[in-house]
């Protein structure tokens, strides 16, 4: 039987792109390398005890957990030595990694190193977000500014879970595809070929508790799609995990949305454009889904700070279509 390895499948990619100089092959496979040491690390976290919070907060005003520094600290360590990477944007730190010159690529990467970091002591699925984009400005040395590009420019995006197993999705642009790790042999293996939203959208996920909190248009979307009814057939089932990686994944599998909307406290979102919105929204289109703010495209959102926060909805097309004209009528 011949397995496809992520190696292997990421070099076809590079082709397909018109590139040939291997480098941004080297740049998603060391993306991949790290995310086989984070498996590794989250597997062994209670061991090697790395399951807990720092005592410290993040630019997000949020508590660090011990796996997030060990995440972002190797993710940053393995890109800006790689010769590959000029920039990194990081839901970790205030500021974009410049990488000094002697080290400095062509491309730059935004990333959220662990997403769902509230999962890890309950040992539920977590996961790695990731975004390249190419280097604008002039010079060797990047500028901040490079991180701040909207989604329309990614070269590719992907997310790893870190669940029941390790499973890698990423898309350069023409179609979606999942690895799942082989521990036996260490590398990702293609287990998901050309993977699609499917027609019919079976679940939601959002936090339902903040119900109270959203707008009205959001609370008649759920109330539509929570009610008994045909074409779609309803209602949809509830699901909601916590980590955006995993809620997505499940989706794209099974057919679904996914939900975080504006709220009282979060006028402008919880969810970050960058390195969270962006690159799920480029694999949600890839995959026959779509994206939005509620008001528009979120790929078509123009960047102003490396943290701005959106609020979002994706997953299955004619359900977003449904929710932004609910947006629409509400504000109209």
């Amino acid at each position: 039987m011949s397995l496809m390895t992520i190696e292997r499948h990421i070099l076809t990619e590079e082709r397909r792109m018109g590139a040939t100089s291997g480098t941004f092959t080297n740049l998603l496979y060391d993306i991949a390398l790290a995310a086989k040491m984070i498996s590794s690390e989250v597997r062994r976290a209670g061991i090697n005890n790395i399951i807990g919070a720092t005592g410290d907060v993040n630019v997000q005003g949020e508590a660090v957990q011990k796996l997030d520094i060990y995440s972002n600290d190797l993710l940053i360590g393995i890109l800006s030595r790689s010769e590959r990477v000029c920039a990194i944007g990081s839901e970790e730190n205030a500021e974009a990694v410049i990488v000094p010159e002697q080290w400095a690529g062509k491309y730059v990467v935004n990333m959220d190193p662990l997403d769902g970091s509230s999962n890890i002591g309950v040992n539920a699925s977590i996961g790695t977000i990731f975004s390249i984009l190419p280097k604008q400005s002039e010079g060797k040395i990047a500028t901040g500014d490079d991180c701040l590009q909207p989604g329309r420019n990614q070269l590719a995006a992907g997310y790893v879970m870190y669940g029941s197993s390790t499973v890698m999705v990423y898309s350069t642009g023409y179609g979606v595809y999942g690895f799942t790790l082989d521990p036996s042999v260490g590398e990702f293996v293609l287990s998901h070929n050309r993977m699609r939203f499917p027609d019919r959208c079976k679940y939601y996920s959002v936090n339902e508790g903040n119900y109270a909190y959203w707008d009205k248009p959001t609370r008649q979307y759920i109330d539509y799609i929570k009610a008994v009814g045909d074409s779609p057939a309803r209602p949809f089932g509830h699901r909601y995990i916590g980590a955006m990686v995993a809620d997505f994944h499940r989706n794209l599998i099974d057919g679904g949305v996914f939900l975080y909307p504006t709220e009282e406290s979060k006028p402008q979102g919880k969810l970050r454009l960058l390195v969270e919105a962006n690159p799920m929204a480029f694999l949600a289109e890839q995959a026959g889904g779509w994206a939005t703010s509620g008001t528009g495209r979120i790929m078509d959102i123009m960047p102003t700070d490396l943290h701005q926060r959106v609020p979002v909805m994706m997953g299955n097309q004619e359900e977003v279509a449904r929710y932004e004209s609910y947006m629409r009528d509400g504000a109209g």
